[in-house]
């Protein structure tokens, strides 16, 4: 899809309201490094450096059609726990009446998922759920809380996650409401017998739970329509079955067209957590538009493309798909922005409750001490912005034989790295007033610093972060590597 094309379909994302219903998780991640194999048992060891936390599942789901540019309306059930003190928690951290359709059932846990993460890799995770479906009485009221805000929903947006609240009578009882109302139901299936998802407008199951809802494979274009066709005529009350393909991008069955197939562009692949509610959250807001339907699945295809291209459970920004759609392999890296871009992404990041580093250099010729530093960077934030001083800045900073390489060059090399989130060319000297736009959580330097001396280090001080000084790798400059290829000892 071109770029121009994306802008005016995302366009019309803005201000529409999805009402969200389904399993809410809590999802939390342990980050750190492993160095030693225990001496217990012959497992790795992971030294924790930090923790974040964010909403998973109908949450995750709603945190993207947010930051898609909807309105999203939360309706589940949590545990009369800790898990569920801190989803209303991060619910009311980012808008106070939000967590008002989050109701507690006394008798079950809140769903919860633990990632342990080392080096950038997820080792494991751990999973905590109820052990019960959710009661009669609580569905009742999960109904009654969906019939209170049904009305001014543009569309009704069915997450099912397994954890016991979509049940075949729920689900029925939703859709027939969602219909009665003339709202569009979007359904993110689990498990196996669709029909009680019958009824809804559009049903968007991935390969492998298409392929074992149909008992047929999934594995290309002719497969893929084979298997649409199939579960088509069990749920005739369905308008459309859209498949996810993975990296052979999405088909599309809309009631008795043709089977449309859009095709992914080829991307990096850094963490698929959360992509599917990307997708379903950009797909949903689409049919809210009244967009077609082919248009629905090329948004959601990009977004979801997007979202697998950062780490964690993500969520994307139609400016972050924007960047996307006018990427592709001979293009600019959409990840080298702008200052007044980064500003405002960054401010996107804050209220997701990501934590968000920076470090800053010339990075002239890119080695393996610079990767180090880059990794530790990483390890302290969820979100890395690399500030890069400007082809005259560096000029002024090491001699007019430097830089070796043009800023494009260095940005693009940067923007290749799995570990930058962001890179944004700056122009002065020192990155202070970069800093002071972005005012992120963290800032990292290696240890040849000290914290006081950094520039900007008093502004995030000032606002509550912290300054953190990377180890060197021995013996490794850029200023040495230059004077070795000319000849200087």
């Amino acid at each position: 899809m071109q770029r121009a094309t994306a802008a005016r379909l995302l366009d019309q994302f803005a201000g529409r309201r999805a009402l969200c219903v389904g399993d809410i998780l809590y999802d939390s991640f342990v980050y750190g490094e492993v160095r030693r194999v225990s001496r217990e048992a012959p497992v790795p060891i992971l030294s924790e450096i930090r923790r974040s936390a964010m909403l998973g599942g109908a949450g995750n789901l709603a945190r993207n059609v947010e930051s898609l540019g909807g309105q999203a309306i939360l309706v589940g059930v949590v545990g009369n726990d800790a898990e569920g003190d801190a989803v209303r928690a991060l619910l009311t951290s980012s808008a106070p009446d939000s967590a008002a359709g989050v109701l507690t059932d006394v008798s079950r846990c809140t769903p919860s998922k633990i990632r342990y993460v080392a080096n950038g890799q997820q080792m494991f995770c751990v999973d905590r759920d109820p052990e019960a479906p959710i009661g009669s009485d609580t569905r009742e009221r999960v109904l009654d809380a969906v019939r209170s805000r049904i009305d001014g929903a543009d569309v009704v947006i069915l997450s099912d996650y397994g954890r016991g609240l979509v049940s075949g009578d729920f689900a029925r009882s939703l859709i027939d409401l969602a219909r009665k109302s003339g709202v569009p139901v979007c359904v993110d299936p689990r498990g196996l017998d669709y029909t009680r998802y019958d009824g809804a407008y559009v049903i968007k199951p991935n390969a492998d739970e298409l392929s074992a809802e149909t008992g047929l494979p999934v594995t290309d274009d002719q497969s893929a329509e084979n298997a649409l066709k199939t579960l088509k005529s069990r749920l005739p009350g369905t308008d459309a079955l859209l498949v996810t393909r993975g990296g052979q991008g999405m088909s599309l069955l809309a009631g008795n067209a043709a089977v449309a197939h859009h095709r992914a562009r080829p991307r990096s692949v850094f963490d698929v957590s959360g992509a599917g509610d990307t997708a379903l959250a950009a797909l949903s807001l689409g049919v809210a538009a009244g967009l077609t339907l082919p248009d629905c699945m090329a948004l959601a295809d990009l977004a979801a493309g997007t979202a697998v291209g950062k780490a964690g459970t993500a969520s994307v920004t139609p400016e972050e798909v924007l960047q996307d759609a006018a990427g592709g392999e001979e293009a600019p890296d959409w990840r080298v922005i702008t200052r007044d871009t980064a500003a405002t992404l960054a401010d996107q990041w804050r209220r997701e409750g990501l934590k968000i580093g920076f470090t800053n250099g010339c990075f002239d010729i890119l080695h393996p001490g610079h990767l180090a530093v880059l990794r530790h960077a990483k390890s302290t934030c969820d979100r890395l912005i690399v500030g890069l001083n400007s082809d005259g800045s560096v000029k002024r900073l090491k001699g007019e034989d430097r830089p070796i390489n043009d800023q494009a060059s260095r940005a693009l090399m940067l923007a290749s790295l799995e570990m930058v989130d962001r890179v944004v060319v700056f122009e002065e000297d020192t990155p202070q007033a970069l800093i002071e736009a972005l005012t992120p959580h963290v800032l990292i330097k290696g240890a040849d610093y000290t914290a006081d001396e950094l520039p900007g280090a008093r502004h995030i001080k000032a606002h509550g972060g912290e300054v953190v000084l990377a180890p060197l790798v021995e013996g490794l400059s850029t200023t040495n590597l230059v004077n070795k290829l000319a000849g200087r000892r």
